[in-house]
């Protein structure tokens, strides 16, 4: 329901949030090995010859493609994503090395950036007569977008100016090209991030007119006439030769206000969307929320994979049609998932909402994570919920965003438990944590959570303000936590004062000693698609707490698809499994299908024989992490 309410909640920024537990050991891992390994495979991929003005250029590295440009074109992205997994690392774990080879990066582009602010290495060292021709391809406002992202982080993190610098001059330079005004390119990016990265540097900076700016990209999208239409005609290029054949593609088809339904490549609609969220919160405006209400409910109801997973196609690395989500071929980019988090956790910004954080959650502990290995050192592009025992992580990818985009994502982790106004803190998050808050109103305390989530469902928080202070806590209760319990000061709270929005909000004067303890029941539960999910007719899927379970061929052996699941789940029995990190593991009876008297024929009228055994369970988000072998997320039942 849309609410003209002003109030207004923002993300904590990282540094203000040490993280432990789960959590804590995913950014170890991002510290000690994945920040460097960005850097070492950029480097590898000639990343910094193209970037460094006192080296001579590589020229085209990676051969020019049908849709005009190359992978190339994208690497300053590569850069600002990378840096921003080494800023958030350092705050974690300082490393003076690391340090270095980013302030030498830094260095190259500022020596780089041209005289009125532009910033781009590809067309500046590559193709300069290229440059702010092809919006709709060249993803020219899509890089400096990923650089602003870094910079205000590497600025957040170290304190250091000078890439914030750089790229203020860069958004100098895009506010003066880019408008309604005379002389101004009325265009925007045919790859969405430099909106949601402007909201980022107006935060910070205190700059409304970059704040403007982003706001000016959202609104001109998809406007009559089409820009990107109209800049192919310009530049002697077919009008109808967009990518994919659609302006759908990169959802410029209507202005943004009338899309209904989610459709093109999923990482650019999520960036999309995320940005809409934040204007939505920074200009109160009724009609984006509005938008994006529908947007959402058409995404999560009828295209949203259980992994928070979306976009099942490779074709278009993005949507095809409600309902269509295959299982063995699902694209399921790890990119798209760290944007549904994005795009989550902005959806809070007008108030606390569970509609929004369950599947921010769903999607991070599910869709996004499993990107990453548990050692940090190899990756999932895709996420398929069923394998036959080829798919494994790689090591790096011609297109490589999504190695630093999950990266970033785990290293920033602290700004998504946690979001404020101006006398109010939300939870929305459970994750051992230290939280330094200090609200509008003048309060200041630490939070502190102690939990072993996901793997326990017991979280206990400390409130500890410097004085006495009164301000709320909203704590989230997700759908799934039936009977969950709550306690102020070793009090029972009523269960009925969860909210409609799926949050208990406790307002009071909190002094020193102040405590919660919540208990959320992790108990597995069986879930089944709407039965328009042909793929998933007859089979059900394993959740405990937020997290998707899978058989695995490691545990299970071959032939994952002859395992029938028997008698539900009233004999589920759970156990710790050492070599991934004492996650926990689901065992339960079942019957597995036999083929040894089946004979020769490859179809016949009897059914298979069955012979009881016990499979295992691991959470979904940790498959391929051990021995190589199948993998599946959808289970048949046995007729009993």
């Amino acid at each position: 329901m849309t609410s003209s309410t002003s109030r207004q909640f923002r993300p904590l920024p990282v540094p203000s949030v040490k993280v432990g537990g789960y959590w804590g050991h995913w950014q170890d891992a991002v510290c000690d090995h994945t920040a460097r390994i960005l850097l070492d495979r950029c480097v590898e991929a000639r990343m910094l010859e193209q970037i460094d003005p006192d080296v001579p250029s590589p020229g085209i590295v990676i051969p020019i493609l049908n849709w005009l440009g190359t992978t190339q074109m994208f690497w300053d992205s590569d850069l600002g994503k990378s840096i921003e997994t080494i800023a958030y690392s350092l705050y974690r774990k300082p490393n003076a090395a690391l340090e270095a080879r980013a302030d030498a990066i830094i260095d190259m582009y500022e020596k780089l950036q041209a005289p009125d602010g532009y910033l781009n290495s590809f067309f500046q060292r590559i193709k300069p007569e290229w440059q702010w021709t092809n919006l709709r391809d060249f993803h020219e406002l899509y890089c400096a977008g990923h650089m602003i992202e870094g910079a205000v982080a590497y600025y957040q993190a170290t304190g250091k100016r000078k890439f914030l610098d750089v790229m203020c001059r860069m958004a100098d330079h895009c506010v003066k090209k880019f408008g309604r005004g005379p002389g101004q390119v009325r265009g925007y990016c045919g790859h969405e991030e430099i909106e949601l990265a402007l909201v980022k540097l107006a935060r910070v900076t205190g700059r409304q007119d970059y704040m403007d700016l982003a706001k000016f990209f959202v609104d001109e999208r998809g406007q009559t006439p089409n820009f990107f239409v109209e800049e192919a005609r310009a530049h002697g290029r077919d009008p109808k030769g967009v990518q994919k054949s659609t302006l759908e593609y990169n959802q410029s088809h209507l202005p943004v206000r009338e899309q209904a339904k989610v459709v093109g490549h999923a990482v650019r609609a999520m960036y999309l969307y995320a940005a809409m969220a934040d204007l939505a919160t920074e200009y109160n405006d009724d009609s984006l929320t509005a938008a994006l209400e529908t947007l959402w409910a058409d995404l999560t109801r009828k295209q949203m994979y259980i992994t928070g997973g979306i976009g099942p196609a490779a074709a278009n690395e993005g949507f095809t049609d409600h309902y269509d989500l295959p299982n063995d071929s699902a694209y399921a980019e790890t990119c798209a998932s760290v944007g549904l988090v994005f795009w989550a956790s902005r959806m809070l910004g007008r108030g606390p909402d569970r509609l929004y954080a369950d599947i921010l959650e769903q999607a991070l502990y599910n869709g996004a994570i499993t990107g990453l290995s548990l050692d940090g050192k190899t990756f999932f592009y895709d996420n398929p919920l069923e394998s036959s025992g080829k798919h494994h992580r790689w090591t790096w990818h011609p297109c490589p965003c999504c190695p630093p985009n999950i990266a970033r994502l785990v290293a920033s982790l602290g700004s998504y438990i946690y979001q404020v106004a101006d006398d109010e803190i939300a939870v929305h998050l459970f994750a051992e944590s230290e939280a330094r808050v200090e609200l509008a109103n003048g309060a200041r305390f630490t939070l502190r959570q102690e939990t072993d989530y996901p793997w326990s469902g017991d979280i206990s928080i400390a409130i500890d303000p410097e004085v006495p202070a009164r301000f709320a806590v909203s704590l989230r209760v997700p759908a799934w936590a039936r009977e969950a319990r709550l306690m102020v000061n070793g009090q029972p709270v009523d269960p009925g004062a969860v909210g409609a929005e799926g949050y208990i909000r406790i307002e009071r004067e909190w002094t020193k000693g102040d405590s919660l303890a919540m208990t959320l029941p992790l108990e597995p539960r069986l879930l089944r698609a709407h039965p328009a999910v042909r793929q998933d007719a007859g089979r059900v899927a394993i959740m405990r707490g937020p997290l998707v379970y899978c058989l695995e061929g490691a545990d299970n052996g071959a032939g994952l698809n002859s395992v029938l699941l028997r008698h539900g789940l009233g004999a589920a029995q759970t156990a710790t499994i050492p070599d991934l990190r004492g996650a926990i593991a689901i065992d339960l009876p079942v019957l597995r299908e036999s083929g040894e008297s089946w004979g020769e024929a490859l179809y016949a009228e009897k059914a298979p024989e069955t012979e009881p055994g016990q499979a295992r369970l691991v959470p979904y988000h940790l498959w391929d992490n051990r021995a190589p072998g199948e993998m599946l997320v959808w289970l048949r039942q046995a007729a009993e």
